[in-house]
């Protein structure tokens, strides 16, 4: 009985086998079968061009009458587009490294609520050029080229010689941006950086009027893009006027404007030429702008040669009184200098040998960093002329210090045990090993 038993179970066995068999041959004979979308595919490829033209004329503008429709039905800030011919591109963008917005308590970023003390604005105020004009941007660069190929435009927004399709295009991604808030992009929008004439279209997106979080992803996308030159002018003429109007209007910037900021930075010799040098240059910027913008210089790490040649730059240019906020955050960071780029600090100072007008704290603390810093490799007619300088210009607390520090050191080339014949409480700092002769060619410079 147990041998039938054991028989019955081997053929219900070989049964279910070939059942199973017959299924499987049943679904690779369904799968073999082209699917149906191919063929409609196939059948597609076969339609005439201009007959494939007139159905995507006739699909755009069915589109666009759906999203008019969904638009006055239910009004939504940024997903239903305004029926305008950006509409065409939109349903085909695609999320940019998932960003997802900055969050609602990081909306705005104030640098731990910044205390500006009003008799430092009213000092730093008398450093300020009563002449200079305002921020320039790209749209005041773009209608001045307009302007001089053709003297008849008298439009106060006139419109580059390109073609109206691109024209409508570009302008509609202007209204999208405007409208920012997370997610996707246009993808036209991201073919600008490979463009010839990359600022003319820039310039039809109208950059003014973008959201922080669409300059935000403008910056990341122009700076891993675009060479040093072309980002140098995004910064100075796009990103620059947007931050110091938008710290002029809130006392504060926001947060997507100050982290677009940030990522400025990776590009440093674009960042310094783009954004610190031309703010410092144009002799308005002002404390609060200051310690925002310093803030990144202080939290990010730059590489030396790029600080090197950016604080040789603020040491030569006319003096404003901010400046010295700034080479105090580069003398702070510690780098070791070449002794062309110590020279030239030195001199910055000897500058105001004769000013007759009362320098601020800041100057007084700079100098301070400057001397603690770099004491010990600065020569000895140059400590000299500092002493000279702090007798002239006075602080009652800094002062003291700045001529201890002097006092108390080696100067550039001695030996350590001939600082220590000058005073037996002199602080002995490790030199710096350096070629300080061999100073190399920076992007900084000029091309």
């Amino acid at each position: 009985m147990a041998g039938k038993k054991r028989k019955e179970q081997q053929q219900q066995t070989l049964r279910h086998r070939e059942a199973l068999d017959a299924d499987d041959f049943v679904v690779s004979k369904k799968r073999a079968r082209p699917p149906k979308d191919r063929q409609h595919q196939r059948e597609d490829k076969l339609i005439s061009s201009d007959l494939s033209s007139k159905i995507l004329k006739e699909a755009l503008q069915q589109q666009k009458e759906i999203l008019q429709e969904d638009e006055e039905r239910n009004p939504t800030p940024f997903s239903a587009v305004s029926g305008d011919p950006s509409a065409a591109f939109d349903s085909d963008t695609e999320d940019v490294d998932g960003f997802d917005g900055f969050s609602e308590t990081q909306s705005q970023y104030d640098v731990g609520e910044v205390e500006i003390d009003e008799e430092d604005e009213k000092v730093l105020a008398a450093f300020m050029s009563s002449s200079a004009g305002p921020q320039p941007t790209l749209a005041d660069l773009i209608i001045q080229k307009i302007k001089e190929k053709d003297a008849t435009v008298t439009e106060a927004r006139p419109l580059p010689k390109l073609d109206s399709g691109v024209i409508d295009l570009y302008r509609g991604v202007g209204k999208l941006l405007s409208r920012y808030t997370s997610g996707k992009i246009p993808k036209a929008f991201k073919h600008i950086p490979a463009l010839e004439f990359w600022e003319d279209i820039l310039y039809l997106t109208e950059p003014e009027h973008w959201s922080p979080n669409a300059m935000y992803q403008a910056t990341r996308l122009f700076a891993s893009n675009l060479s040093v030159k072309k980002v140098q002018h995004f910064y100075n003429l796009v990103l620059l006027p947007r931050v110091r109007e938008d710290i002029k209007k809130n006392k504060r910037l926001h947060f997507a404007l100050y982290q677009s900021l940030k990522k400025s930075l990776y590009k440093p010799a674009a960042f310094f030429k783009g954004i610190l040098l031309p703010l410092c240059q144009s002799g308005t910027c002002n404390l609060r702008e200051a310690v925002i913008i310093g803030s990144i210089i202080q939290k990010v790490s730059i590489p030396p040669l790029h600080s090197s040649a950016a604080l040789m730059k603020l040491a030569e240019m006319e003096y404003c009184g901010t400046t010295s906020y700034f080479i105090k955050l580069f003398l702070d960071k510690k780098y070791a200098l070449p002794y062309r780029v110590l020279d030239a600090v030195v001199a910055h100072f000897m500058r105001f040998l004769e000013d007759e007008r009362i320098m601020p704290v800041i100057w007084h603390q700079s100098l301070l960093a400057f001397v603690q810093r770099y004491k010990n490799e600065l020569e000895k007619k140059d400590k000299d002329n500092l002493v000279c300088l702090i007798q002239y210009q006075k602080h009652h607390l800094v002062t003291p210090e700045i001529r201890r520090e002097l006092k108390n050191s080696r100067s550039r080339g001695e030996k350590e045990d001939d600082a220590m014949s000058i005073s037996s409480v002199s602080i002995i700092n490790k030199p710096i090993e350096e070629d300080r002769w061999n100073f190399p060619e920076v992007p900084m410079e000029e091309d």
